[in-house]
């Protein structure tokens, strides 16, 4: 896979300093069921990194000492990790938010029957993937047959109340576009997945989630090979909106890898740009950290970063402006 990295490195983005830490991002490994062409952390069915048990505890000591609100667990299909149910029983029980990044089709998975009914159970927000409404699209990004597993993952999603009128149960979709373009108006475009998926196929969930593929990872590497990436950040560049500066992620989310080391944010794990604490280019790991000492520190900015202030802007909760229009 082409690295990214070196044709980011050199930028012009602004300098930003992180706020408030209220989101705990991490990254339980890189296993997964899937080979998607957009994912930028490369994850697959060969992959071997795994968050072990003395990190997932280390994870959820942290969670209590500092008073994290939200846990976001990722992967790869973060539901592999043989510690998964360890990490959000133990965060549920401090009562910290817990979501869960879940492809959907993993709920179909031999061995993962039980998943739903203990995201249910344990009252886990559910943020799945399904970066299109039209089965074409999503099976030529993500592989064939993932569309039809999708949405009986949805269904059985739903079985247990997710995404339903009056439930707690929250089940958000995220959207991706297929290749080098920004997403569409993220309200719009829930408009038209509720009703191809609920009134033409009885599917059900909350919100939808538009993401601007950065080029990292795999779609970075995708990118190159196609002679796109330079255009593609250029993209990015000429869409950039100051004002979503202050709503973008790493300004009070941090992202921990598999083996505990910690990052502005996942994009910036793939590419192992380190945050900045006490020097530059020092690894940090989770248990040397703490709230205090992130303070306001300055964010490791490289020129990906363009991708999260792109038009509506992007970020793990989706496009940045659909909540000030």
């Amino acid at each position: 896979m082409r690295v990214s990295l070196p044709l980011l490195e050199v930028t012009d983005f602004p300098n930003i300093t992180r706020g408030i830490l209220e989101t705990l991002q991490v990254n339980v490994g890189y296993l997964c069921n899937q080979s998607c062409l957009h994912c930028h952390v490369g994850a697959g069915p060969k992959r071997q990194e795994l968050m072990d048990k003395e990190t997932i505890d280390l994870v959820v000591d942290f969670l209590d000492s500092e008073s994290i609100k939200v846990l976001d667990i990722t992967g790869g299909a973060p539901e592999m990790n043989p510690y998964f149910c360890n990490l959000v029983v133990g965060a549920r029980e401090l009562g910290v938010e817990v979501i869960d990044r879940c492809n959907l089709t993993i709920l179909q998975e031999e061995g993962y029957e039980y998943l739903a009914e203990f995201l249910a159970v344990n009252k886990v927000r559910v943020v799945a993937s399904l970066p299109c409404y039209l089965e074409d699209n999503v099976d030529k990004q993500r592989g064939s047959g993932v569309y039809a597993s999708s949405l009986e993952g949805i269904r059985k999603l739903n079985g247990f109340g997710y995404g339903q009128d009056g439930s707690s149960l929250i089940l958000d979709l995220v959207y991706n576009p297929i290749g080098p373009s920004l997403p569409p108006p993220q309200n719009e475009l829930e408009v038209i997945y509720k009703r191809e998926l609920g009134s033409k196929l009885n599917i059900h969930f909350n919100r939808l989630l538009a993401m601007t593929n950065l080029p990292v990872g795999r779609f970075g590497s995708v990118l190159q090979s196609k002679g796109q990436f330079h255009d593609y950040v250029r993209l990015l560049k000429k869409s950039y909106r100051s004002e979503n500066l202050q709503s973008v992620m790493c300004r009070s989310l941090i992202s921990v890898d598999w083996q505990g080391f910690v990052y502005d944010c996942d994009f910036n794990q793939m590419l192992n740009v380190p945050l900045l604490l006490e020097k530059k280019g020092h690894s940090v790991h989770l248990r040397d950290l703490s709230r205090k000492k992130l303070g306001a520190l300055p964010i490791n900015v490289k020129n990906h970063c363009y991708g999260c202030t792109a038009g509506s802007g992007s970020s793990c909760g989706g496009d940045l402006m659909v909540h000030v229009r």
